[in-house]
């Protein structure tokens, strides 16, 4: 199989995504701060700085697959957020995504590869104190709308996952600023989320899942 991009990696989603590839066979490579550490092949890269990847990344070869699990979630008011608020978080959850996908588009194409985008929970929209994140993952969402489109003729697949609540520490945080409950038990393990992603990339070749929204089994 061959090699798999992925950002965010030490994260939580992405760190149960890594284990999940390498379980199924796939090569891995990690991008971004501090994935020296991982027990994969890694890149070190700013996703906060979209116009130093190309130097860091390099020329790739070989690659079967993208998957942009990267991303911050500043909870403030548009009252209170200043430019580096936006600026950082759609470098991070978009720009970053657009140019990692740039950069990996010729490898991609030759192989017929896939790009997969985390995004947020199904249907997220309009939430006060929430308004970078939620836009930079609308603009997300039009990215891979656009890419999906333009890269069909190459035969290159886009999917866009949309994960309900996943048990990871960042949503903890964020749930305890917004002064919400965590229960970890009545969300998505991140081993059954990153399951799920690597079954849409093993698609078959005469279709694949565009959207993917992942929510928790009934209880």
């Amino acid at each position: 199989m061959g090699q798999v991009l992925v950002t965010g990696a030490t994260g939580g989603i992405g760190t149960a995504l890594v284990r999940a590839l390498v379980k199924a066979g796939h090569q891995v490579t990690a991008i971004g701060r501090d994935v020296g550490r991982l027990d994969v092949p890694a890149i070190e890269a700013d996703l906060a700085a979209p116009g130093t990847l190309a130097a860091a990344v390099g020329e790739l070869r070989d690659v079967q697959a993208l998957v942009h699990c990267a991303g911050i979630s500043p909870i403030a008011a548009v009252a209170d957020a200043g430019p580096e608020t936006w600026e950082r978080t759609l470098a991070v959850n978009v720009a970053s995504a657009a140019e990692l996908v740039r950069l990996t588009l010729p490898a991609l194409r030759r192989s017929r590869g896939h790009v997969v985008f985390v995004n947020a929970s199904p249907g997220m929209t309009g939430v006060p104190r929430w308004s970078a994140f939620v836009g930079s993952k609308a603009a997300l969402r039009e990215l891979a709308d656009s890419l999906r489109e333009e890269e069909e003729p190459y035969g290159v697949r886009v999917t866009t996952v949309y994960p309900a609540a996943t048990a990871t520490e960042l949503l903890r945080e964020v749930r305890t600023t917004f002064g919400r409950p965590y229960d970890p038990e009545r969300c998505i393990r991140p081993e059954t989320l990153a399951e799920m992603i690597v079954w849409a990339l093993a698609a078959p070749a005469d279709a694949y899942a565009c959207e993917l929204s992942v929510v928790p089994a009934p209880r």
